[in-house]
């Protein structure tokens, strides 16, 4: 399949409720309203391939660039790459759910998402944290540094409350993450979200209060601690 007929594809799967939803979180023209589930089967028969990825990310269409995080190949891409789809990563839907997963599979995930986390820049930033989370939430535990995850649960403590709004969402799904799926943190996650307490993010209307600490107590209830995936990408 080339861009045109992957374009054509999605502008059928498209839902004018679903383009609704995505624009009130942030996206705009040009995109059809994709649900993710309805490019299985077109991600299935094209499965990988980074040309194609890269032009249908290149087109600005949101779906399309969805999709382009679903059959790219994560290794192929070099952190010059990954920079350049976050320079085009307007909000967060794309820096933490597109190229923040995509990155998260690529054997340079820790290197970028560390240079994002000091980057200064709020979907950057937040793009660091949330590759963080999908490598928390499906990597082995023994692929990271205690010391390092702990200085980031330190760090995270030390200026949720000051962030950036999206970052600050991020932060507060790292603390999360790392209570529930990386065991070796389990307790100092645990009190370091209890210390944190709750956040708002947003504004006006689209305001609402997060707190990982409630978060994580439903979910050891649940039986959840130390959860990972299977995969992260469709």
């Amino acid at each position: 399949m080339d861009k045109k007929t992957v374009l054509a594809e999605l502008e059928t799967l498209g839902k004018e409720t679903i383009k609704k939803r995505y624009i009130s979180n942030g996206a705009v023209e040009p995109l059809f309203g994709v649900a993710t589930g309805a490019m299985k089967p077109m991600a299935k028969k094209i499965k990988r391939n980074q040309a194609l990825a890269e032009e249908l990310y290149a087109t600005g269409n949101y779906d399309a660039m969805y999709f382009a995080g679903v059959i790219a190949e994560p290794d192929a891409m070099t952190e010059s790459d990954y920079d350049r789809w976050m320079d085009d990563a307007y909000f967060f839907m794309l820096s933490d759910y597109v190229v923040a997963v995509t990155l998260s599979e690529a054997a340079i995930a820790q290197q970028v998402a560390d240079k994002w986390l000091e980057s200064g820049d709020d979907l950057r930033m937040s793009g660091g944290w949330s590759c963080y989370c999908w490598l928390l939430g499906s990597r082995k535990d023994h692929e990271f540094e205690p010391d390092k995850m702990k200085g980031l649960l330190e760090r995270v403590e030390r200026t949720i409350h000051l962030a950036p709004e999206r970052t600050k969402a991020s932060m507060n799904n790292f603390l999360y993450t790392v209570a529930i799926s990386y065991l070796p943190l389990h307790e100092e996650a645990v009190k370091t979200a209890k210390a944190v307490g709750r956040i708002e993010v947003g504004e006006d209307k689209k305001k609402k209060t997060l707190h990982a600490f409630e978060n994580i107590q439903k979910e050891l209830e649940r039986g959840r601690l130390g959860f990972k995936r299977n995969y992260v990408r469709c």
